[in-house]
């Protein structure tokens, strides 16, 4: 039999033998090009899905790490603005930084800090006046040098009640006493009560 197909093939033209052969060829390659396409075209759908979806969650991700930064920006500002807020106005009546300012500010100036007397707080609305006596010594000039440097201080430091005094002639300059009241503030937090003035205390450093 397979014989007879031989044969039968044999009496074939060989255009007919070609076209078979081509034809069989041709067969097998749709065949194999609908099997390998079907495979790739569904692989790149899913690859195509899986990009969509990781660009979705880049888009995301970009959103919120925009909206993180800009949170951060404005905490930033917040806590530089709540700084700057506390050098004018702190939160507690920081009695030793006071007197440190105004120290500071008497030797820049020339003037002696003889003694200072922290007082009792009063409470104001939405504040505290933390009060201070102080005794200065020096001359005129150095006094008004004084003041003017307790006004250029970041914290809000008021001078009041200023008594002069006691004239002293020293090497042709007048030195004058100076009894005053040098006034700070502080916030006042809701519910909280004012602490207690510290002990008094004499001879301040020159």
């Amino acid at each position: 039999m397979a014989a007879a197909k031989s044969s039968a093939l044999a009496r074939l033209p060989t255009v007919a033998k070609v076209g078979i052969g081509v034809g069989f060829v041709l067969l097998v390659a749709i065949a194999y090009f609908i099997v390998f396409y079907s495979d790739v075209s569904s692989s790149i759908r899913s690859a195509k899905s899986e990009e969509g979806a990781l660009r979705g969650k880049l888009a995301d991700a970009r959103k919120i790490e925009f909206a993180y930064h800009q949170d951060l920006a404005e905490l930033n500002e917040r806590q530089q603005r709540q700084r700057e807020l506390n050098k004018v106005l702190p939160e507690t009546a920081a009695y030793p930084a006071f007197l440190s300012s105004i120290q500071g500010v008497a030797n820049v100036s020339g003037v002696s800090l003889v003694a200072w007397a922290p007082m009792e707080e009063s409470n104001q609305q939405f504040y505290a006046k933390v009060p201070m006596k102080l005794k200065l010594t020096g001359r005129f000039h150095q006094i008004a040098k004084f003041f003017y440097g307790v006004g250029q201080l970041d914290r809000i430091i008021n001078i009041e009640d200023i008594s002069l005094g006691g004239p002293k002639v020293v090497e042709e300059d007048i030195i004058l006493d100076v009894d005053c009241l040098a006034t700070a503030f502080r916030s006042l937090p809701q519910s909280a009560p004012p602490p207690k003035a510290p002990t008094k205390k004499k001879g301040g450093k020159k």
